[in-house]
Order: C-alpha cells, then structure tokens, then sequence
C-alpha cells in the first residue's frame, strides 16, 4: 500500500510535478524553470499557458499544439528532459500528418543549420593567432589576451580595408595604365596664369648612394615620394579599359569615402557588441561579490606563477571594491572644511596639468614650424629635422601620462576613477597632440587661412613656394610618425624591458628587488595602437598604402609584444574592469576615426588640390568630382538624385528619423523603468532572505 497509494503524475502542461495521495487534494510545485514566467512578459499562447501552470490542476487543453510553434525546438522550452521528451511525444501525437512542405522546409532549416555549424569550425581552424592568443591566456589570463586580440582585430580592419583601395585604385593602374607624354609628378597643361604652380620633381638628380636610399625610406622622400605610397604618383586622366572609361579622381574619392564608412560601421558593430556585454555587468550592487567570488575564475588558466596571479587579481578587486565602499561612506561624512581642501587640491591639480598640455601643445606647434621651414637640410641633420615633430610628439605622450599618474594621488578618488580619468588624460593628449600637428600645417598650407590674399598663397590657392604638393607632404608626416612610433616599440623593449629583466633576475639588492619586472599595462598598451591607428587614419587619404604598412607594422607589434610579454613583462596587479574596458577601448577608437574625418573632409571642400600633382590636379576643389560626375548621368538619374539632396526629401526624412529616435528613446526608458523594478525586487527578496536566515538563526539560539 505504501508504493501503490502514491502515484507520481507528469500533468499535461510540463510546468508541474504532481505527488498526490488517494483522497487528498493536489498540491502542485513549480519547477525553478516555470517560476521564472512570474517575471516574463507573456507572448501569444504562452500566457494560457503559464496561467494555468500558476494555478490549480492543470489539463491538456485542446489547442495546445498552437502555442508551439512547429519549427520551434523543443530544447528551448525551460523544462527537463524528461518532460521535454513528453513534449515531443504530444505533439507528434497531436499533431497528426505533417505536409510534405512543412518537412521540406525543416529537412532545409536543419540543412542550413549543420552548414552553419561546419563553417564556423572550419573557419576556427583558420583563425589567424588562435594557438598564440590561447597561450597567452593560458599564462596570463583574459586581461592581457584581451590586448592582443583588439590588435588583432586592427590588422584584420587594416587589411580589408587595404584590399578595397588596391582593388578600386592601384590595380586599375597596375593593369590598365594608359601611356602619358610625361612622367607622372612634373608639368602638365595648365593655364599661363598657374603655369608655375605646376612645377613638381622630387625625384633626385645625378648619382644617389645607398646613404641617401636610406634616409628616403626613413623620411619618405625620392624614389618613396613617386611611387603608389603618396597621393602625388596618381594620375588626373582616366583609365580605358576594356573599351570603357575608368574616371580614376570619381574612383579615388568614392573608395575612401566608403573606406570611412566601412571602418566606422565595422568599429559601431563591435562596440554594439561590446556595450551589450558591460551593461549586463555594469550595475554590480545586487551580486557584485558574489559574482566575484563564484564567478570570477579563469578556467583557461594552466601555469602555477598564473593562478597565483589570478587569486591576487580577485583579491585585488575585492580589495579595490571594499575600499570604494568605505570612500563611499567617507565621502558622506566628511565636513565642509574637508571637502574645501580636496577640491582645492583638485583644482590646483588640474591646472597643472592643463599647464604641462599647453606647455607639450606648444613645443609640438613650434618644433613643426621649424621642422617644415628646414625641409631643404640633408644628412643625419635633415633627417633630425625632418623627425623632429615626431620626436616631440613621442616624448610628450610617453613622460606627460606618468606624471599624471603621480599626481592624481593627491586627487584622492576612487581606484577605478583614477584608472578611468589617468586613461582620458592620455587620450586627449594623444589625439590633441595629433591635431595640434594638423594646425600647424594647415597654418602652413593655407597661410593663416588667407589663400585668396596673402602673397604666397594667392597665385595657386595654397602655398606652392613651400609645398608643390602638400597633399604628399600630410601623407609623409603621417609616414614618419608612423615609422617613428614602430622605432620606438622596438628600442624601448631592447634598451630597457631587456636590461630591467636581466638586471631584476641577476641582482640581489632590495631596492631592484622592490623594483621588479616591468608591469604588462593592458590599458596604455591598447592607447598606443589607437595612437598609431588614428595615425593611419589621418594620412590615409594622403598616402594609400599607408594601411598596408599599418598592417605590416601590427603584425610585428604582435609578435614583439608576444615576446616581451612572456620573456620580460608580468601582468598588472591593478586589473582594469574586464565588462567596460572593450567597449571603452572601441570608443576611443571611435574618438580616433572622429579626428581623423575632420582634416579629410576640409581639405575635399575648402582647400585648393595641388596643381601639380594628384588626380584632382586640374579641379577647383576635391569635391567638385562629384557634381561633375552627377551632371554627366541621364537626366532622369540625375533628377533623382538632386532631389534626394534637396530639401523637400531631407526635411521629411529628418522629421521620420526624429519620430523613429523618439519612439526607440520611449522604449528604451520603459525597459530601464522595467529592469530597475526587477532589480529593486531582487534586492527585496535578498533583504526578505536576509531577514528570514535571522528569525531562524534567533529561533535555534532559543531552542538551546
């Protein structure tokens, strides 16, 4: 009687266990899958559903199978196997004959499915540094294979991108080239009146030594100058090929117009990604040491020295998060004479460090100036010249952020608010340096912004007498920083990683003891390669193989950071938030791509092209390719399209985006409200918990 008076009963909506005894009523429990509806918003047929898993006794109802879609996996349901498996036997019991279409259309989803799958592991198989990345991990964790996989991502960009260029501008050159009278880069026709204007040789005259060879690969001058790295070898005429004609300028321009667009879109998608992933770790109050403490494990770690690390990178962040929590509440009771002197310290803090920018800004905008009005030295001194800008710049961005450093411990914030503002000092600096160099040029170029008055920019709409072609001349500054930055990697890691090791590993003494190996810093790592990326952003335009090179230089950077990592550095013990740092990264990145738009998009609509060189040689300004090209389609195509640049078509397609923007800010507020009342819930049943855990606690103690 004892078996055979219960009977264990799987009722029909595969929410409820059921134990019921003969005569008594059923008492049905909810699974822990099933209780998590009380929190869903219910769709179509699962709100029947769940209201009956939520109520009394439950029946098969006769439209069950509707709440299920066919091609719905059973798998998805949040029910056991056992149930799910009584879930596929109703409803092929159900379900009576399946059409011949309804199982041609599964037999091709699951086609498509399993050829999905064996894509995505073939091209695991060919993912490029997959054995390196996961012995970096290995060692060191995912903080620092993070690093490295961004860096990957940049070659993987400069790549692409690259292919797009050669495959819309140089190849058609390459290939279908068409026999000019003269060599590309000296004069053409042009009116009398700009007859000097188009004067323009930079090739090198009688015998060049191998001396001279080298100093052009470093400054990107002679044979490097006419050839397909500067903007000054492309030609203005166009390309017949395959008896039709390639407008080479309309190519030019419309392939780095998309090269922006592409990059910027391919940037917006990985930092969609990344901002998904740190907004579901962002609000840590509800679990943030439990995550830590539970969660927080690398499972990929193998070496002994790394787990050891790892167990000092929790603890640190513990650390790091109890210490806020008591700045926190020291924060609140501090007096108003306390909060006086922080904020004086704050503020004399700053201005010293707005006076060290001014002071960097001020060295690179004068060390320009004389760099590009000696052009004409040669030798070790020319070529000193020629880097000085580059040298500035360098030392400004690698001594200014350890000073920072320094000094925001006299700010007295938070770890992680030191770590976040010590990071955006480094990149205004870093980028402002870049645009300050920008300035200077285009001071240069444009004299002062006077092209139609000033002496010498009047007769040619720039200033020919000191740039023939300054278009070239943007392209070879961005060269050199470019060449000056990889320079530096390499001496700073053979003239003091190196050293620092072997001195740290042989010596005895305390004081290079306490000094140690010199820390793996993923954040400022990961600011010098958006550094040197901006770079090749800006001088793209101007020198299109630059994203080549950029991508030869990644490469070497990868292996040399590999290197140093595993034979000199050792990892940060001061972690930086793994949920934010991608997507922070990304948006600097962006920052980057900004000030990068901004010297392109002057100079195709407000800067004269040089007459000289350059395949808008012959043009009044770069842009004006574009209306020449509209003005040559039929007229129903060119109709078209100056209507959608007319105002009847932008004003009411604003007014459709600004209801679109509004709508989507709409939703978004009403899924805050949402998740805030979910959390606010959570952390009542944690406090009901708490309180609970004490009445029984209480209730033992009265019991003894």
């Amino acid at each position: 009687m004892a078996e055979s008076d219960k009977v264990m009963g799987v009722t029909a909506d595969y929410g409820l266990t059921e134990v019921q005894e003969y005569g008594s009523p059923s008492k049905p429990t909810l699974l822990p899958g099933m209780q998590s509806l009380r929190y869903r918003p219910p769709t179509a047929g699962e709100g029947r559903l769940s209201d009956q898993c939520l109520g009394g006794r439950a029946e098969i109802p006769q439209d069950e199978e509707r709440s299920w879609d066919v091609s719905r996996p059973v798998k998805e349901a949040p029910f056991s196997m056992f149930k799910k498996r009584l879930l596929r036997q109703f409803r092929s019991q159900s379900s009576g004959t399946v059409s011949s279409w309804q199982m041609w259309i599964a037999a091709r989803q699951r086609s498509v499915k399993h050829f999905r799958t064996e894509t995505r592991n073939v091209l695991s198989y060919m993912e490029m540094w997959k054995k390196s990345l996961h012995h970096i991990e290995g060692h060191f964790g995912t903080g620092i294979r993070s690093y490295f996989s961004f860096l990957r991502f940049l070659v993987l960009l400069n790549l692409c991108t690259f292919l797009i260029i050669a495959l819309l501008v140089m190849i058609p050159i390459i290939v279908f080239e068409t026999q000019r009278g003269e060599e590309n880069g000296k004069t053409t026709a042009s009116p009398p009146q700009s007859r000097n204007c188009t004067e323009y040789d930079p090739t090198r005259k009688g015998l060049v030594s191998f001396y001279e060879y080298a100093l052009d690969i470093l400054s990107g001058t002679g044979l490097l100058e006419v050839s397909y790295l500067f903007y000054g070898f492309y030609p203005s005429e166009n390309i017949d090929m395959f008896r039709c004609s390639y407008h080479l300028p309309v190519a030019y321009l419309l392939t780095f117009i998309a090269y922006f667009l592409i990059t910027f879109s391919w940037i917006v998608h990985r930092a969609v990604m990344g901002f998904k992933h740190s907004q579901l770790h962002a609000d840590g109050t509800l679990s943030n040491y439990s995550n830590k403490i539970f969660t927080a494990w690398d499972f990929c770690i193998s070496q002994g020295s790394a787990v050891q690390l790892k167990h000092n990178s929790i603890r640190y962040e513990l650390q790091m998060d109890l210490q806020e929590e008591f700045l926190r509440q020291e924060i609140a009771g501090r007096t108003k004479c306390q909060r006086f002197r922080i904020y004086l310290a704050r503020l004399l803090v700053n201005v010293l460090i707005l006076t060290m920018i001014g002071t960097a800004f001020y060295a690179i905008f004068r060390a320009t100036q004389f760099s590009q009005a000696n052009t004409k030295d040669s030798g070790i001194t020319g070529l000193l010249i020629q880097y000085l800008p580059s040298i500035v710049i360098t030392a400004a961005n690698f001594i200014t952020p350890l000073i920072f450093n320094q000094l925001i411990r006299f700010e007295q914030y938070s770890p992680t608010t030191e770590i976040k503002l010590s990071l955006i000092r480094s990149v205004f600096l870093k980028l402002a340096s870049l645009g300050v160099l920008l300035y200077t040029l285009w001071d240069q170029i444009t004299c002062k912004g006077e092209m139609t008055s000033a002496s010498n920019c009047q007769p040619c709409g720039y200033n020919y007498r000191q740039y023939q072609c300054w278009e070239t001349k943007i392209g070879q500054e961005m060269y050199k920083l470019m060449i000056f930055d990889l320079l530096i990697v390499v001496l700073i890691m053979m003239l003091v990683d190196f050293p620092r090791k072997i001195i740290v590993q042989y010596s005895k003494w305390k004081a290079v003891q306490l000094w140690g190996e010199q820390e793996f810093l993923v954040p400022l790592n990961v600011l010098e390669i958006v550094y040197g990326q901006t770079v090749c952003w800006i001088g793209c335009f101007f020198s299109p193989a630059l994203p080549l090179l950029n991508t030869v230089k990644y490469i070497l950077i990868f292996y040399l950071k590999k290197l140093t990592l595993l034979t000199n550095c050792r990892p940060s013990n001061r972690t930086f938030r793994a949920s934010s740092s991608i997507f922070f990264f990304l948006v600097v990145l962006l920052f980057g791509l900004a000030l990068a738009l901004v010297p392109f998009t002057y100079s195709i609509t407000s800067i004269h092209p040089s007459r000289a060189c350059g395949p808008f040689r012959e043009l009044d300004s770069i842009w004006d390719t574009v209306p020449r090209l509209v003005n040559g389609l039929p007229h129903y195509t060119r109709s078209f399209l100056n209507f959608i640049g007319s105002l009847p078509f932008l004003v009411p397609l604003f007014a459709l985006s600004s209801v679109v923007l509004l709508f989507l800010v709409v939703k978004s507020s009403g899924y805050t409200d949402t998740i805030s009342q979910l959390k606010r819930q959570l952390h009542q049943e944690g406090r009901d918990k708490q309180f609970l855990v004490k009445k029984i606690a209480a209730l033992n103690v009265s019991s003894q």
